[in-house]
């Protein structure tokens, strides 16, 4: 580590800059062993008084040259420290200056072809790119590289024509021409105002992908997707995505695209998923490829879906930008909060809004249950790259769902307007964007407040009383939080209860959102004619753990009856996780554990509704909410209900019960899948999607049966699958059987498919990740030896991702075999990482993180792993914070 105390950063230490740069001119010349970046910065003071210094912030950088109003500096003036460059302003000797105004000019060498971390400048295979959030830009040019300092940027790029013949930068194109000795350069206007953080370069051999928008007010808009040639034919689905986006948010939020072009690269090499750059959108490869042969289902949602997140920011990020780093959810949980209605809105909302919980519960509960544990505002960090959490995403797009519900669709509509009209241009806080909604509402958001200052999951334990004679019924909601490293005790947040009451026929009450204020609350529903089952968190109407004592019959009649679908959903799952439960507590007695009637009974019930509505060609059920529900809880969902994770009893009993659904219903779990396994034209529509998911959720289930018949129609779907949905699911559930039958066909399975999409390095991710996440014992030896695999990269952070993270953090059973060999395994990458690229090592440090959730041999083992990366020399701010917290 470079300083032996990193300094924390807090809140409450908040100080506005004492200069602004009011304009930005960039000069980039870029080679092969070097680059220099010239920056002329229009400075002006923004503090009442004259003040001795300006700290500008800087890292790797060799200082040329530096003037002031185009006056070299004497050697006093300045000072070079680790990380800053300082002015001396008692030590300017220029004429006529005055801290009022002034133009200070750097020039800086640096080097992209050797920066790993892939933050400022850096080299993706032959391509030059940026990524600036959060603070990147120090390691291009010296400046203030803070998100409250907008300057209005104007960049110009010189390159060698035939290797770099595009040239992007943020804005509008202003020129471009040819130089001597086969080099050219171009030059690009931004013309509102940003942070650095939201710079962008790109200089390439790529090709452009064109389409036009027409803006609500007539204006026609350039759309152009970067690519490189090979990948030309993988554009149409985020082209068309970006169009969907634009319209939607001129529709839902009355916002329009600001610039006459709009422009996304995709870059192979990027520590995130994709960069909402102003105008420029930088873009993971995974994030913007897409076509049937080489992308799943989900691909193609992910695609939409981060598309149309990067193209929100423009307003909910950009055009109004974050007045610190502690404001991150300001723009990040806002904008989840729109992708996620957009992608709801393009496709089946239950189903959008049951996978965005899914991830919120296994994922960011556990996050909130960690030693990681932040609000969603946090007062302190070390290292804010450990901040882009699911947290402030996530958890912050839901505190914003939670306004629009207590406020209503059309008031927060007002509200947002508000916010936007009122801060366009701004750099601004979470508390802006509260005041706009209190304004618009007359409501005291004071107490909803605590959502964003509080860390930790909620829990909800609620009593439900049903009085015959008086035909009420009551429900009873106590609210608590566990302590978190912030805080131990929790102060009572404001929580929406939706609710409503189901009886035999279906709800016979209103639903109401229920208003949680207190520790202890009593609500009454009256004239209730039966004896009801309470429909409680419809929509899941906030991020809460729900405590009411269901029995299997009670969640039976909502799986059956209840009219919210997340609620329906949600029910399958609780029934599930009792059952598995139940078996988890026989199995220390019954090698052989039986698996209740009942839930076996309702998961053929469901099953026979899709098989009856695919013989009727019913068009009206949701295949997809069918697939869903009959689908397990995952393995790390289940153990979030355990205080202490038995990892072992965990996975063999869900896996018992698995196996007991599919041999019960073997025929009709067939006779299904022969019903949706048809020849048919692909498409990427809702309806087309949930015929494959469901058809590959019945797939899973028949190979889970371990029956030879099932092995040969997996094999058979992998050999004949005209779309990668039906190839991948296929290849999955054969290379994750422990069938001796799979066994023999898998390795020339694997190898078929490897020799086959070799060239398409996204397949060949998908190939990793099949194999790292086998719950099978040689599944660490089997990553091991492909992490020696010619496609592999290990400084390439979606390979890490496939295939160590896919490991670690999506193979319970196998990362956690009790010898501890892959926690080593892990400690080992993460100790490697830390030189090259500490925000990837800090990230895959997050299984270790929850030791304290496990028996005590594995609580050893992880901690002996942490406290071994904690003395790796010269440790990162990044990793540095996160052991330091864990341990």
């Amino acid at each position: 580590m470079k300083d032996a105390s990193p300094r924390t950063i807090y809140l409450k230490d908040y100080q506005a800059p004492d200069f602004a740069i009011d304009t930005t001119q960039l000069y980039f010349d870029l080679y092969e062993d070097y680059s220099e970046v010239t920056a002329r910065l229009v400075i002006s003071r923004s503090a009442e008084n004259v003040v001795p210094q300006l700290v500008l912030d800087g890292q790797d950088l060799k200082l040329l040259s530096i003037s002031i109003n185009d006056c070299e500096l004497a050697k006093d003036a300045y000072e070079i420290g680790e990380e800053t460059l300082t002015l001396n302003f008692d030590k300017v000797i220029v004429e006529g200056f005055s801290q009022q105004n002034f133009i200070l000019e750097t020039k800086v060498r640096i080097e992209p072809q050797n920066n790993t971390s892939l933050e400022g400048l850096y080299k993706s295979r032959t391509m030059f790119c940026t990524q600036c959030e959060a603070e990147g830009f120090r390691k291009i040019t010296y400046y203030l590289d803070r998100p409250d300092a907008l300057s209005e940027f104007t960049t110009r790029i010189y390159a060698d024509k035939s290797r770099y013949p595009v040239l992007l930068s943020n804005g509008n194109p202003v020129a471009s021409g040819d130089l001597d000795g086969g080099r050219h350069w171009a030059e690009w206007h931004d013309p509102f105002k940003k942070p650095c953080y939201l710079f962008a370069l790109v200089a390439g051999d790529l090709v452009a992908v064109d389409d036009e928008f027409k803006t609500q007010s007539g204006r026609d808009v350039l759309l152009r997707i970067f690519v490189e040639e090979k990948d030309r034919d993988k554009c149409d689905h985020a082209m068309r995505s970006l169009k969907n986006a634009m319209r939607w948010d001129e529709d839902v939020y009355g916002r329009e695209y600001d610039l006459d072009i709009f422009m996304i690269v995709a870059v192979d090499d990027f520590n995130m998923g994709a960069m909402e750059n102003k105008g420029l959108n930088i873009f993971n490869t995974s994030c913007v490829l897409a076509n049937e042969k080489t992308t799943t289902d989900a691909g193609f949602q992910r695609v939409e879906g981060v598309v149309a997140h990067e193209y929100f920011h423009n307003w909910s990020g950009n055009r109004v930008t974050c007045r610190d780093w502690f404001q991150l959810s300001l723009k990040e949980g806002f904008t989840v909060f729109r992708d996620e209605e957009f992608s709801a809105d393009m496709g089946s909302a239950t189903v959008k809004r049951v996978e965005d919980v899914s991830l919120l519960r296994t994922n960011q509960f556990a996050e909130d249950a960690s030693p990681m544990a932040h609000p969603v505002q946090p007062s302190s960090f070390i290292e804010i790259s450990n901040f882009y959490t699911l947290t402030i995403y996530e958890k912050g797009a839901e505190v914003v769902r939670m306004i629009r519900t207590l406020l209503g669709p059309a008031l927060f509509r007002k509200g947002s307007d508000l916010y936007f009209d009122r801060h366009d241009g701004c750099a601004v806080t979470i508390e802006d964007f509260i005041a706009a909604m209190a304004d618009v509402s007359g409501r005291d958001f004071s107490h909803f407040m605590l959502w964003y200052q509080q860390a930790g999951t909620p829990k909800l334990k609620v009593t439900g009383d049903y009085n015959q004679t008086e035909k009420t019924y009551t429900l009873k909601v106590q609210q608590s939080c566990p302590a978190t490293p912030e805080s131990a005790t929790k102060k009572p947040f404001l929580i929406p209860l939706d609710a409503a009451l189901i009886g035999e026929q279906g709800r016979i009450a209103p639903s109401k959102v229920l208003e949680v204020s207190k520790e202890q609350e009593t609500f009454v529903f009256h004239d209730v004619a039966e004896r009801p089952v309470p429909s409680l968190l419809r929509g899941f109407s906030a991020p809460v753990n729900l405590d009411f004592a269901y029995s299997l019959d009670d969640l039976t009649r909502l799986m059956a009856r209840d009219d919210d679908g997340f609620c329906r959903w949600d029910a399958s799952q609780k029934m599930a996780i009792q059952v598995i439960n139940n078996v988890i507590v026989s199995l220390a007695n019954d090698p052989a554990p039986t698996v209740d009637k009942r839930y076996l009974d309702a998961f053929g019930e469901v099953l026979n509704q899709a098989i009856t509505s695919l013989k009727n060609n019913d068009q009206t059920l949701d295949l997809a909410m069918i697939a869903l529900m009959l689908q397990l809880p995952s393995e790390e969902y289940i153990a979030q209900q355990h205080s202490v994770v038995d990892v072992d009893s965990i996975h063999h009993a869900r896996a018992r019960v698995k196996r007991k659904l599919a041999t019960t219903w073997y025929e009709e779990i067939l006779a299904g899948y022969e019903y949706l396994n048809v020849p048919e034209i692909f498409a990427v529509d809702a309806a087309s999607i949930a015929r494959r998911t469901l058809k590959n959720t019945l797939l899973s289930y028949l190979v889970t049966s371990g029956r030879e018949q099932a092995i040969d129609i997996c094999a058979l779907q992998l050999a004949t699958a005209t779309n990668m949905t039906d190839e991948i699911a296929a290849l999955t559930a054969l290379t994750h059987s422990a069938s001796r039958y799979a066994v023999d066909q898998k390795g020339a399975a694997l190898a078929s498919f490897y020799s086959k999409w070799s060239d398409e390095a996204l397949v060949v991710n998908q190939w990793f990740a099949v194999q790292a996440t086998a719950p099978l014992p040689t599944t660490l030896n089997q990553v091991e030896e492909l992490m020696k695999h010619p496609a592999f990269d290990a400084n390439n952070p979606n390979k890490l991702r496939a295939l160590v993270a896919g490991f670690c953090m999506r193979n319970p059973i196998a990362f956690h075999e009790r010898k501890g060999k892959g926690y080593r395994f892990l400690a080992d990458q993460i100790i490697q990482l830390n030189a090259r690229n500490p925000q990837i090592a800090a990230r895959l440090l997050t299984p270790l993180t929850r030791w304290r959730n496990y028996d005590e041999q594995r609580q050893g083992l992880m901690r002996e792993q942490l406290k071994r990366i904690s003395v790796t020399p010269k440790l990162s701010k990044d990793v540095f914070e996160v052991v330091t917290k864990s341990l």
